[in-house]
């Protein structure tokens, strides 16, 4: 029986959420490496990020992503297991301390701004879902810490009529480590009262602030230090995976608001 040669396809287009090969250079050097034991790894991990990266972009299901990247179910098992593992806030935190390196800034900020964004479900998603009366959304809720540059310290993406006073201070607990030279937390009005105040002293140090930025007028007009976490929710919106919470698990979702914003920083630093 005549075999018939193999045809030799040429390489796929690339999309516009793929990496460069200037910022796959970045990325590369922080991929887990295998642990030298057991199946050889085959996948190319630059398409693995790009499968993901494709899914958060343009907000397409797992299954819909396109044939000439690799199969979804590959693409979203090296997902799922990385936010398993704490992989994707690993890689986060260490693109993020070569940005703030690459901006002439120390690794550590010595200003964290706190605010919280609720936004809609699909449906009743699991076990985290609840309904913000303040906002009229039912689905859930946001809370981001960011430094002075709108990078990502922390955030917890919890039930929508979830307290943000609370939800900020598990945020800045769980990030003390990297806020040992913190010394202000700006927030809105939403945040005032000494009880506020007194658990940020008690998770981050006496020494730290707690300053209030408060509307002095009745029209939208952009706050004084206040906007960089508004701008940091608005470069969010850059991709319509996180337009609402698509996710059953909410941490999923925060592995996606870390992933949304590794691509973000990698393409900064490649710029």
């Amino acid at each position: 029986m005549t075999r018939l040669p193999e045809i030799a396809y040429p390489p796929r287009k690339p999309y516009p959420s793929d990496l460069s090969d200037a910022e796959w250079e970045i990325l590369k050097p922080l991929v887990p490496k295998p642990k030298g034991f057991g199946h050889p790894v085959e996948v190319d991990f630059r398409e693995i990020f790009n499968g993901i990266f494709y899914v958060q972009r343009t907000g397409c299901q797992w299954e819909m992503m396109p044939h000439n990247l690799p199969p979804y179910s590959t693409v979203y098992n090296y997902f799922q297991k990385w936010q398993r593992k704490g992989i994707w806030q690993l890689l986060h935190d260490q693109v993020r301390q070569q940005l703030r390196t690459e901006l002439g800034r120390n690794e550590q900020s010595t200003v964290a701004i706190a605010d919280s964004q609720s936004v809609k479900t699909t449906g009743k998603k699991g076990e985290v879902y609840g309904f913000d009366g303040g906002k009229k959304v039912k689905g859930r809720k946001r809370h981001l810490v960011v430094d002075s540059q709108g990078l990502l310290i922390g955030v917890l993406v919890s039930e929508a009529n979830a307290s943000e006073r609370l939800g900020a201070v598990v945020v800045l607990d769980e990030a003390k480590e990297k806020l040992s030279k913190l010394e202000v937390v700006w927030v809105d009005q939403g945040y005032s009262g000494k009880n506020f105040a007194n658990a940020v002293k008690q998770v981050c140090g006496e020494k730290v602030l707690v300053e209030v930025i408060e509307r002095t007028s009745g029209t939208f007009v952009r706050l004084p230090k206040r906007w960089i976490v508004e701008r940091t929710f608005g470069w969010l919106n850059r991709f319509r995976r996180l337009s609402k919470d698509y996710e059953l698990y909410s941490e999923i979702s925060e592995a996606m608001i870390y992933g949304s914003l590794i691509r973000l920083m990698v393409r900064r630093l490649a710029a």
